[in-house]
């Protein structure tokens, strides 16, 4: 475990928070600090992700798509999780964490759902209360996520500010922490906000990366996952960082603070973003809600700065394509999200980007069962 000094990637990261927030980010940073340590907390999480989450998660060969492509291509199934995607790895761990810190209920933002889902979840596990943000227009598009957070207990919260998707998910629940700092805990979803966040869920989401470095036969040539807030990404890049291996982070071509942004604040962390002449953040736009967001983690923003990872745009009518190409070539239905990723492989196989030959491992960050009526209705 790596913690990073105060809080920075290189010129990204940070803590700008209001003075009330300031104590209480201190606080989890020292609590999360000792609880990574305790070997008696870390076996607890170790048992509930493999008895109750089903870890590990296999790495799948997806051999006729890899026939069809020229490419060997590895799927990390994060799809197969409990309760449908990575989310449930962060999840936990944070959960268990409030629980230790004698908080008595958790407060968490969601896009696509699946996070919400999953703090949810562990909420109804650990006996904690559970209020989530969501935006409206996420909720028109993720009923189905909307119906599993309240079968499981949650309160989930409308959010009808500025373009009612995930930022505006996001402001609201930390506004809602600063007023119930002491008995509530900000379940962050992704590898933004202030630190420790960013530092805490890449540690939760290092699994995915560990298990397939272990599951690979060889160190791959290309290690490539999708990137909104990036915590499955960041999760992933953490088991191969220190290889040989590309490592590709593939964006919304609506969003793509990466690609797009320039350098920011927002919600509590330096990074890019996506942002205006005045520095006002601006809208994303994606098919994927849980894409639709206009930063990125910062240490995401860092590995690009110095090099170390590269970062891709894919449009939404390469993400439906890429469903429909992965469930009938695999019988596999991944998120729109996840579709991200395998979308640039389509494209890029078989170019001097990705060449004749290459192994790819690629995490399928999520099941797509949340997404089929945006499938049927606007990008048929």
């Amino acid at each position: 475990m790596t913690e990073p000094a105060a809080g920075r990637f290189g010129d990204f990261g940070g803590r700008f928070v209001p003075e009330s927030l300031v104590p209480a980010c201190a606080a989890l940073a020292v609590a999360f600090r000792e609880a990574w340590a305790d070997p008696g907390f870390r076996s607890e999480l170790d048992e509930l992700l493999a008895v109750y989450a089903g870890r590990p998660t296999p790495l799948t060969p997806a051999r006729n798509l890899s026939a069809q492509l020229g490419v060997e291509l590895l799927l990390k199934r994060e799809d197969l999780a409990h309760t449908g995607s990575h989310k449930i790895n962060n999840v936990l761990g944070q959960a268990m964490l409030a629980r230790r810190m004698g908080k008595t209920r958790l407060i968490a933002e969601t896009g696509a759902g699946q996070h919400g889902v999953a703090t949810a979840t562990a909420a109804a596990l650990l006996g904690l209360g559970a209020t989530v943000y969501m935006g409206e227009r996420d909720i028109e598009r993720q009923q189905l996520n909307v119906l599993r957070m309240t079968t499981l207990g949650a309160e989930v919260v409308p959010v009808t500010s500025g373009s009612r998707t995930l930022k505006d998910a996001t402001n609201e629940a930390m506004r809602a922490w600063v007023s119930d700092v002491d008995e509530a805990h900000f379940l962050l979803g992704s590898v933004g906000g202030p630190h420790p966040y960013p530092w805490m869920v890449r540690e939760l989401q290092r699994v995915i990366g560990a298990e397939a470095r272990r599951q690979s036969p060889t160190v791959p040539d290309v290690v490539v996952a999708c990137v909104g807030g990036g915590s499955n990404a960041a999760g992933t890049f953490a088991g191969f960082v220190d290889t040989s291996a590309r490592l590709v982070g593939v964006e919304a071509a609506g969003g793509a603070a990466m690609t797009n942004g320039s350098p920011g604040v927002v919600h509590g962390a330096r990074s890019m973003v996506l942002q205006d002449a005045e520095g006002q953040v601006t809208e994303a736009e994606s098919i994927a809600a849980g894409l639709d967001y206009p930063g990125i983690g910062p240490e995401h923003a860092h590995l690009g700065a110095i090099g170390r990872a590269e970062y891709r745009t894919v449009t939404d009518a390469e993400v439906v394509d890429a469903v429909r190409r992965l469930a009938r070539s695999e019988g596999i239905i991944c998120a729109l999200e996840s579709a991200h990723a395998v979308a640039w492989v389509l494209r890029a196989a078989g170019t001097p980007d990705l060449p004749t030959g290459s192994r790819v491992i690629l995490t399928l960050s999520g099941r797509g069962d949340k997404d089929m009526t945006t499938m049927l209705g606007g990008a048929a």
